[in-house]
C-alpha cells in the first residue's frame, strides 16, 4: 500500500500537491472543520483529483495531522492498496434523522457490507442525532464477530450545533452515517483505546433513564444534581460537561464505560449522552489527571500495535496508516498540552507510521477482546496495513 497525507488550510491552501494515487483500490479519509459544510470547494477539488477512490470523512472538534493539531483545516489520508494483494473497498452512507433510528441504521449498514473476506468496518456518524451505543449494536447484529469495527462521532468544536459526514461523492451532509468496509486476506487492522480520568465523589445509582437520556440519579433529577457539581460552570452546559464525564459500571465492576453529555433538556431536568446510560448502573463523576491522560494515549498506541501483531520496530513494507480519534473533552482539559497525546500515540507505533485523526463527540472501538463499544473521553486508534 502507498500512503500520502495532505492538509488544507484556508489561508495557505494545500500543504502539498494532491498525489496521483487515484483508483478503485484507493481510500481517502478526510477530517475537517464544520465550516466546510458551507464551503466545500477544497473537498470538491480533492474529489475531482481522486474521483475513483472510496471516500469517508466527517467534521471535527480539531484536526490531527501527524503530531500536530489544527482548527479550521482539512486533514486527508490517501491510501492506495496493493492490486497484487487483492484488497477491496466498499463504502456506504445512510441518513439518520433521530437517535431512535440508530440501531436500524447500523443494522442496514452492516447487512450491506457483510461479505466474504471482510476484515474491518470504519464508521463515522453524525455527532448529534445518534445514540452511539445503539448504532454499534445494530452494526454488530449484522456483522461476524471477528470483524473489527472502529470509528467515531463527528464533532463541531465546543458548539454542539451541527456536524457533517461525507461518503462516496465527497459532499459533506448533516444527518448521515458513513462506513468503509475493507476486505482481503493480506489486510491487518489493529485497534486500541484508553482513557486516563480519575473518579471522584460518591457512586450513585441510575434510577431512571431511557436509552441515552438520564433523568434521575439516586432518585434526584440528574440535571439539577449535575449543575450542583459544576457550580459556576453550569451556565456553560453542555460544553462544560465535557470536563466532568460520568463513569458507568454494572455487575462487572471492573469494566467501566465513560459517557459525556451531548445536550441537556431543561424542561425534563435530563442529560442527553452520546450513548446508553442503563437504569441500575452505578455512576460516578470523573475529573482529569493530565499525566494519566497522556499516558493513556500512549497505552492506546501500544494496544493497537499489539492487536495488529507487530513486534519489530519497523513498519511493514508500504507503511501503516493510523487513524486517531480522541474526545473533545480531552482537548478542552489538556489545553496547550494536547499535542503531547498525539505525539505519544506515534511514539508507541512502528517507525514511519503515518497519522491523521480528529477530536470527536464519541469514539468506537473494541476492547482488547470482545465486540465494539461506544466510548467517551478516550483516545482510540485504528491502524491499518497490508502484510
Amino acid at each position: 500500500m502507498e500512503i500520502a497525507l495532505v492538509a488544507f488550510h484556508a489561508d495557505r491552501g494545500w500543504s502539498a500537491p494532491l498525489p496521483a494515487l487515484d483508483g478503485p483500490r484507493t481510500l481517502v479519509v478526510v477530517f475537517g472543520a464544520s465550516r466546510y459544510l458551507d464551503d466545500p470547494a477544497p473537498l470538491l477539488e480533492a474529489r475531482a483529483a481522486l474521483s475513483q477512490a472510496q471516500w469517508i470523512g466527517c467534521s471535527t472538534a480539531g484536526e490531527i495531522f501527524g503530531a500536530k493539531i489544527y482548527d479550521e483545516s482539512l486533514a486527508l489520508a490517501i491510501v492506495r492498496f496493493s492490486a497484487d494483494k487483492k484488497t477491496r473497498l466498499q463504502g456506504m452512507i445512510a441518513p439518520i434523522a433521530a437517535a431512535t433510528e440508530s440501531f436500524a441504521t447500523g443494522a442496514a449498514i452492516g447487512e450491506a457490507l457483510a461479505g466474504e473476506g471482510l476484515r474491518g468496518v470504519f464508521v463515522l456518524s453524525d455527532g448529534l442525532k445518534v445514540n452511539g451505543t445503539e448504532l454499534v449494536r445494530g452494526l454488530s447484529s449484522a456483522l461476524p464477530a471477528e470483524v473489527v469495527v472502529t470509528g467515531g462521532l463527528a464533532g463541531d468544536g465546543d458548539r454542539f450545533a451541527r456536524t457533517w459526514v461525507l461518503g462516496g461523492d465527497g459532499l459533506p451532509r448533516e444527518g448521515h452515517v458513513a462506513a468503509i468496509a475493507l476486505y482481503g486476506e493480506h489486510l491487518r487492522i489493529g485497534h486500541g483505546f484508553k482513557g486516563g480520568w480519575d473518579a471522584f465523589g460518591p457512586r450513585r445509582t441510575v434510577t431512571r433513564s431511557e436509552g441515552n437520556v438520564l433523568f434521575e440519579l439516586d432518585g434526584r433529577p440528574a440535571l439539577q444534581l449535575y449543575k450542583e457539581y459544576l457550580g459556576e460552570r453550569a451556565s456553560g452546559l453542555p460544553a462544560t460537561g465535557l470536563l466532568f464525564p460520568l463513569a458507568l459500571s454494572g455487575e462487572d465492576a471492573g469494566r467501566m464505560i465513560v459517557r459525556t453529555i451531548l445536550a441537556i433538556d431543561e424542561a425534563k431536568d435530563a442529560l442527553i449522552f452520546a450513548g446508553d446510560v442503563p437504569t441500575g448502573a452505578r455512576a460516578q463523576l470523573m475529573k482529569a489527571n493530565f499525566d494519566r491522560l497522556i499516558e493513556g494515549a500512549e497505552a492506546a498506541g501500544e494496544g493497537a500495535r499489539t492487536t495488529l501483531g507487530l513486534t519489530g520496530e519497523e513498519a511493514p513494507v508500504g507503511g501503516v496508516l493510523t487513524l486517531a480519534i480522541s474526545c473533545v473533552g480531552r482537548r478542552l482539559v489538556l489545553g496547550e498540552r494536547c499535542e503531547e497525546e498525539v505525539e505519544a500515540t506515534l511514539e508507541a507505533l512502528p517507525a514511519g507510521a503515518q497519522q491523521i485523526g480528529f477530536y470527536s463527540y464519541g469514539e468506537l472501538s473494541p476492547h482488547a477482546s470482545g465486540g465494539c463499544e461506544l466510548h467517551n473521553q478516550t483516545m482510540t486508534l485504528t491502524i491499518i496495513c497490508e502484510l
